[in-house]
């Protein structure tokens, strides 16, 4: 099986090394494709105006200045052209990309770019708390990805459907099973522009979540699943058709 491996916070990013080792439990043949710099929030982002550059950094292992996509693009179409990946594992990010943050991941956008080139995909993330952000429970995701995309790959999965996991904010043990879940929904009133200003007192701004807030997630959702210390594992479709409200403009223009 050949795999090829990518993410969006960029080459030398640690998440990378251990999406890596879980390509590496599931086979030999692991080519790494990862974005020059870090792309975090780049959603689905593709260059069409600036050239791709590919440096290599040793035998299957490359750094394309360009996002996500173009990395995924650049394995499946070029680097990999005379054998394209069967699998395209995208991650492991650090932080978790649940409820709307799949609308704006880099990470979720390469396993949907596989997608659309009919390769089975799998987006990873690993949550993490504001204290453990610089170091995330890396080994939970290591101990128990393996597992569950072999699963997942000995089931099969739908065409136009990518899987997304997300790895719970703790350690391997205290990891209490897999959720199967839907994508669930943040409160976006914690959304906010926190105002700063520099040393010369110019105004600058960041786009914001308020923290240390306790919420209550809706069961069922990959939020709740974390939120219990259980991986969840969501399929998400390319067809972003909404049929019911399509039925309904159907009678408005019959």
């Amino acid at each position: 099986m050949r795999i090829l491996v990518t993410n969006d916070d960029g080459i030398h990013a640690p998440g990378l090394k251990v999406c890596e080792e879980i390509a590496r439990a599931l086979s030999d043949d692991v080519w790494i494709i990862a974005p020059e710099h870090d792309q975090s929030g780049v959603s689905h982002s593709l260059s069409l105006n600036d050239p791709l550059r590919l440096r290599q950094l040793g035998e299957r292992h490359y750094a394309v200045k360009g996002t996500p996509t173009d990395c995924v693009i650049m394995g499946a179409r070029h680097l990999m052209s005379d054998q394209v990946p069967d699998i395209v594992l995208s991650g492991v990010n650090r932080g978790r990309n649940a409820a709307e943050d799949v609308l704006y991941s880099g990470t979720v956008a390469a396993a949907k770019e596989a997608c659309v080139l009919g390769i089975p995909s799998f987006a990873l993330s690993q949550a993490h708390s504001a204290g453990n952000k610089l170091n995330p429970f890396w080994q939970t995701a290591t101990k128990h990805g393996p597992d569950i995309i072999a699963r997942v790959l000995k089931q099969g999965i739908p065409k136009d459907v990518l899987v997304n996991i997300n790895f719970p904010d703790c350690a391997p043990g205290a990891v209490k099973g897999v959720a199967v879940s839907s994508q669930g929904k943040r409160n976006q009133q914690l959304l906010h522009i926190d105002a700063r200003h520099d040393g010369r007192g110019n105004p600058y701004y960041w786009i914001a979540y308020e923290r240390g807030l306790k919420l209550s997630a809706q069961d069922g959702t990959d939020l709740a699943a974390l939120a219990d210390n259980r991986i969840a594992v969501t399929p998400l479709r390319l067809d972003q058709t909404d049929p019911a409200f399509l039925s309904k403009l159907a009678e408005l223009f019959p």
